[in-house]
C-alpha cells in the first residue's frame, strides 16, 4: 500500500539546485544591502546566514537590486545555489526564525539555471514618501522623509514628465556609481498626495546608484517653488550630477518591485508595502476637509 502522506511530504520539497526568493526588509538599521566585509549590519549578511543555517552548508546570494543604507524593500528578489532539498514552509519559516524582526522572507521557489536575479529583470518599481507638514513625524520619521516647504504636487508631476522614456540620467546619478552605461527607460514617475503625504511612484526597466533619490531632490525642489517646472528638463538634458541639486534623504524611499518574464516562475509582488497599497488604492479619495487647509496649524479640528 501506497503512503500518500508520504508521497505529499516528498512532492512538496523543493528540488536542490537554484532557488529564488523574495523578501522584505526596513532598512533603518542597517549600512544598505551589500555586504562590506566589517562588523556594519548589512541586510545580505544576515540573509544569507539565515539561509545556510536553514540549508546547513554555506550560502551566498545575489540580489536584483542593492539597496542604500536606511532604505526599505517591500519586494527584494535573490537567487543562490543550494544542494538542501527542503520544502517552501521549511525555507521561508526557517529563514524567519532566523532573521531579525525587521528583515522577513515571504517566498522561495526553484528556477531554472539561467535566472539571475539582477539580469533577468526586467522592470523595477520604487515609492518615495515624503511627509509634507511644518512639524516634524513623531510616528514613522524613519519610514518617511520629511519636507516643511509646501509642496505642489501638481508642479512635481508635471516636472517628472519630462523624464519618463529613455534618457541619459546623467544628471541623476551618484558620482561613484560604476554602472558602464548612464541611459536608462522609466515606463512611468507620478506624483500624488494623500492629505500630508506625497507619494512619488517610479518604474523603469534599471536604476542608476541614487537615480530616484536625486530625481526626488529635483522634483522636492520644484513642488517647493525654488525652481520652475522646466529645470528637471534643464538638468537632464545638462547630463551633469553638479546641476541637479541635492540628493533626497533615504528614508521614505522603497524598493516595491521586480518584474520577470513569466517563463521564470518567479512570484510577484503585489506592489508596495501596506501604507503604499492603501494609498494607491484610495487614490481616488478626496477629503476636501482635510485636505483645505494643510498649512493652518491654528485650523480648528471639531
Amino acid at each position: 500500500m501506497v503512503d500518500q502522506s508520504s508521497n505529499a511530504a516528498a512532492e512538496s520539497l523543493i528540488a536542490p539546485g537554484r532557488l529564488a526568493l523574495s523578501l522584505s526588509y526596513k532598512g533603518t538599521a542597517y549600512h544598505g544591502w551589500q555586504s562590506q566585509n566589517n562588523d556594519l549590519p548589512c541586510i545580505q549578511d544576515f540573509l544569507e546566514a539565515a539561509i545556510s543555517k536553514v540549508a546547513n552548508e554555506q550560502v551566498e546570494v545575489v540580489c536584483a537590486g542593492r539597496t542604500d543604507k536606511s532604505v526599505h524593500a517591500s519586494h527584494q528578489v535573490v537567487h543562490f545555489e543550494t544542494t538542501a532539498a527542503r520544502s517552501a514552509h521549511s525555507w521561508v519559516f526557517g529563514c524567519n526564525a532566523n532573521l531579525p524582526k525587521d528583515i522577513s522572507v515571504s517566498w522561495v521557489g526553484a528556477v531554472s539555471e539561467d535566472f539571475h536575479a539582477r539580469f533577468s529583470a526586467i522592470r523595477r518599481r520604487y515609492h518615495y514618501l515624503i511627509y509634507n507638514y511644518p512639524v516634524r513625524p513623531s510616528s514613522f520619521f524613519d519610514d518617511l522623509t520629511w519636507c516643511y516647504d509646501p509642496l505642489s504636487e501638481t508642479l512635481m508631476h508635471e516636472a517628472a514628465q519630462t523624464l519618463v522614456g529613455y534618457h541619459d540620467f546623467t544628471s541623476f546619478r551618484a558620482v561613484g556609481c560604476q554602472s558602464k552605461s548612464p541611459f536608462r527607460h522609466l515606463d512611468f514617475l507620478n506624483v500624488r498626495r494623500f492629505g500630508h503625504i506625497v507619494m512619488i511612484d517610479v518604474q523603469g526597466n534599471a536604476f542608476l546608484h541614487h537615480m530616484v533619490r536625486n530625481v526626488a531632490g529635483v522634483l522636492m525642489a520644484i513642488g517647493a517653488n525654488s525652481k520652475p517646472v522646466s529645470w528637471c528638463r534643464d538638468v537632464l538634458e545638462a547630463k551633469d550630477r553638479t546641476k541637479g541639486g541635492v540628493t533626497a534623504q533615504p528614508h521614505g524611499l522603497y524598493l516595491t518591485d521586480v518584474h520577470y518574464p513569466g517563463a521564470f516562475g518567479v512570484c510577484g509582488s503585489s506592489g508596495a508595502p501596506s501604507i503604499i497599497q492603501s494609498m494607491l488604492q484610495m487614490a481616488a479619495y478626496n477629503d476636501a476637509k482635510f485636505l483645505e487647509a494643510p498649512w493652518d496649524l491654528s485650523r480648528s479640528t471639531k
